[in-house]
């Protein structure tokens, strides 16, 4: 995600929703929506972990973000 955002490891984005934080980045950084999102655009990627305040998101683009949050996208991890 660096790539795209000129090597700022972290940036600040507007929006209430996690929906409205990926459609900003997007406008700010384009490209971002096909790191984040899957095909139809319609749900976080199943690859991509959303960690906010600490805290794993488990709505997807539903999620709710309080200004100041601070939101986090890791590869998920699987395996046994």
């Amino acid at each position: 995600m660096q790539t795209l955002t000129g090597g700022k490891q972290q940036v600040q984005i507007q929006g209430a929703t996690m929906r409205q934080i990926i459609n900003n980045l997007e406008k700010n950084y384009p490209g971002m929506k096909d790191l984040l999102l899957d095909g139809d655009g319609e749900n976080i990627m199943p690859g991509v972990a959303v960690i906010i305040d600490g805290e794993t998101a488990n709505l997807g683009l539903l999620e709710r973000v309080q200004e100041g949050s601070e939101i986090h996208f890791l590869p998920a991890i699987g395996g046994g």
